[in-house]
């Protein structure tokens, strides 16, 4: 295991996504302090040309539980894209580059292989929230937003991880995607649709027991009056998870590799 970690950060540590990932949930964290510079003075805004003289704003406050809620929101719903496309490309790439053969000739158990895969993506992906999290706290000190207290913080950062966490559970299925699809494309199709009909399920109010959708719920984006995802919405979430993790070392294990 300890050799099949190496080679997985390696490979982070030499791929663009590792980058593009970063400065992805960096211009989320800035766009969230956007919204709060805004919401603090619609009229400085205007004068400032970052809103046209009839825009109209969501209703809210800017202050701190504002902005920790609007970031865990961000993890909630970007992060099943971002996370997505971690997940696929340290899958997927085994195929598109055609390194799988090699991978497998190795004398490392083809499980190994996966749990190193899952476990750095894992980590991969809550070290973006982590960072998430750290750009929002220089973003509201340098926005000077009220609210705060150390409670209100470690609140902010319980539910941002909880969403995080969830997330990373809910794209372990992209991974079956990507291999038994040989790629990235298939597993694309998979996340894109996945996306899509969460977002339908949730519409139609009964997003609550949908995997995909207890996240976003969970991170407060339907508002108060969207009904809170209860045990059977984070049972599911373990559940696909779980799921997701073994189906995809059983695929590793048993699948004819002849391509």
């Amino acid at each position: 295991m300890r050799d099949a970690l190496w080679a997985e950060l390696v490979k982070i540590r030499r791929s663009r996504l590792t980058w593009v990932s970063v400065v992805a949930f960096t211009v989320a964290a800035g766009f969230g302090g956007l919204f709060m510079f805004i919401l603090a003075d619609p009229g400085r805004a205007r004068r400032l040309g970052l809103l046209a003289t009839k825009a109209q704003l969501l209703n809210g406050t800017a202050d701190w539980p504002t902005y920790f809620g609007l970031l865990a929101q961000t993890v909630a719903i970007g992060g099943s894209i971002v996370f997505g496309l971690i997940v696929i490309w340290t899958f997927g790439r085994e195929f598109s580059d055609r390194t799988v053969k090699d991978l497998l000739a190795l004398p490392t158990p083809r499980t190994t292989i996966v749990g190193a895969k899952f476990v750095v993506t894992g980590a991969w992906c809550l070290l973006l929230a982590v960072q998430t999290y750290l750009l929002g706290l220089a973003i509201g000190a340098a926005l000077r937003l009220p609210g705060w207290s150390a409670t209100t913080a470690v609140r902010g950062l319980g539910v941002l991880l909880a969403c995080a966490a969830m997330t990373v559970l809910l794209v372990a299925p992209f991974a079956l995607a990507a291999s038994v699809g040989r790629g990235y494309l298939a597993a694309v199709g998979v996340m894109f649709g996945t996306v899509f009909v969460s977002q339908v399920i949730a519409t139609l109010g009964y997003g609550q027991y949908f995997p995909w959708s207890v996240p976003a719920i969970f991170s407060g984006v339907g508002g108060p009056d969207q009904p809170a995802p209860g045990p059977i919405g984070y049972l599911s979430v373990i559940a696909v998870g779980a799921a997701g993790v073994a189906a995809t070392g059983a695929w590793w294990r048993t699948a004819d590799q002849t391509t």
